[in-house]
């Protein structure tokens, strides 16, 4: 049985300071930045987690350079534009004392909120203003399709805003067994999306799968990029129907 004395399940906003951080044992931090997501009155535990949509904003992911990734947030913050950096929380025992350390859940990428014009001032700004022989950051492209404009070359991966939504939902959580994963260690139960409906990741949409011997839920923001829960037992789970059928539809179509 997984360990999460101590833990609470609230989450917070609360600032990100790009270090590796001893939250004691009540856990305050959020796992967001300083400058969170727009958000609605849908508010779950004290941090609202849907988007509004802002005019042309759209989430980029974008690349960042090894080790560098609290420099980047700096920047980005510095043009007053919007970002999220996603924790994981870790046990560690000091002096005896179980304690929640913070780091980075996924050290290669920054999630920023801006128009695309924002987002390419941004990157042009970062290479007159670093002057550095390797960038900060750069664009992640989306390799499953190529621009209208030019067929050979990838756009920029832009995250849908429901799926920020839940997955902001899901690492906003403050349990040390949230765990990035692979594809290569995780066995999907074939069609089995769901949707949380009770305990700490309520509201969580995602596909079962089995870690570690462990049932847990598997959120996928895009290809390679895939966080799972603690463990979920079945009774706190239900078949997301609406993913089912859209999932159906879209095998349909190819």
């Amino acid at each position: 049985m997984e360990d999460t004395t101590n833990l609470s399940p609230k989450a917070d906003a609360s600032l990100y300071n790009g270090q590796p951080s001893d939250t004691g044992l009540s856990c305050p931090g959020a796992g967001l930045t300083s400058r969170t997501p727009s958000t609605s009155d849908d508010v779950r535990n004290g941090v609202s987690v849907e988007n509004v949509p802002a005019g042309n904003k759209q989430w980029f992911v974008l690349r960042v350079s090894y080790g560098r990734i609290d420099k980047a947030k700096t920047f980005v913050e510095a043009k007053g534009l919007e970002c999220y950096v996603p924790l994981q929380y870790k046990e560690v025992r000091k002096q005896g004392k179980k304690r929640i350390i913070t780091e980075p859940l996924l050290p290669s990428f920054l999630f920023v909120h801006a128009t695309a014009e924002q987002v390419e001032n941004l990157l042009h700004d970062i290479k007159i203003v670093a002057n550095e022989s390797r960038a900060l950051l750069s664009y992640y492209f989306n390799h499953t399709i190529h621009r209208q404009d030019n067929p050979d070359r990838n756009p920029p991966l832009i995250i849908r805003d429901e799926a920020m939504n839940n997955f902001i939902r899901l690492t906003s959580v403050k349990n040390p067994h949230i765990i990035p994963v692979t594809s290569n260690n995780i066995q999907f139960k074939l069609g089995d999306n769901v949707v949380v409906t009770e305990g700490e990741f309520k509201g969580v949409h995602g596909r079962v799968a089995r870690i570690a011997g462990q049932q847990r839920v598997v959120v996928e923001l895009f290809d390679g990029c895939l966080v799972a829960t603690a463990y979920v037992p079945k009774e706190a789970m239900r078949k997301n129907i609406t993913q089912v059928v859209i999932a159906t539809k879209l095998n349909m179509i190819r």
